[in-house]
């Protein structure tokens, strides 16, 4: 398997990882939709901007703590999960 497609490439590597670029997309896609269809005063439209903003963030960060430690790692994937998860609750 070529190292692009490596599943858990170099610490620091995050751009290449399907999960960031997805959470890229969604960041941007919410971002939109909440700008069109919500209230940019509104609790909701922050809350959903900034989770979207945080899973983007987190993954970033812990595939840059990958090369100092796994479990920081692993932790701040797990913290973007939830962000991304209460983003999708807050969808429907």
């Amino acid at each position: 398997m070529p190292e692009d497609e490596a599943l858990n490439p170099k610490h620091g590597r995050y751009c290449i990882l399907k999960s960031f670029q997805i959470a890229q997309l969604l960041y941007d896609v919410t971002v939109r939709f909440c700008d069109r269809y919500i209230d940019r005063r509104s609790r909701t439209h922050d809350q959903m901007v900034q989770a979207a903003r945080n899973g983007v963030q987190n993954i970033a960060k812990g595939s840059q703590m990958s090369g100092i430690s796994k479990k920081m790692e692993m932790n701040l994937t797990n913290v973007a999960r939830a962000s991304l998860e209460e983003l999708q609750l807050d969808y429907e």
